[in-house]
């Protein structure tokens, strides 16, 4: 039988941003702080993303990260964090792919 807990722990984006800053990558981490609706992935999850566009981990799904990827690209150049909301009001909801009717807002931070 295959052992679950260490599947788990080499997907876990926070383990994964721990390694890629011992091999001394620049990266920003996203994280969902809130949700309202319908959302895709709980508060409290996690996304990492290195300055080549590799990324692990989940805040979303479709399009959302996509978009978030690109913003952290941005954070990891200037250091300065940045707060993101997508959702139904937004005029590119469906362009991310949330039009199921929830928002969710993601901080995205980089990681010296």
């Amino acid at each position: 039988m295959e052992n679950l807990s260490a599947l788990d722990d080499d997907r876990d984006p926070l383990l994964i941003a721990e390694n890629w800053k011992k091999d001394g990558k620049s990266l920003a981490i996203a994280t969902v702080v809130e949700t309202w609706g319908s959302a895709p992935r709980p508060v409290g999850s996690h996304l990492v993303i290195d300055t080549d566009g590799n990324f692990e981990g989940s805040v979303s799904g479709g399009c959302v990260e996509g978009a978030v990827v690109a913003e952290a690209a941005d954070v990891i150049e200037t250091g300065r964090p940045r707060m993101l909301e997508f959702g139904v009001a937004d005029e590119t909801a469906w362009q991310v792919g949330l039009s199921c009717g929830g928002r969710i807002r993601v901080y995205v931070e980089p990681l010296g």
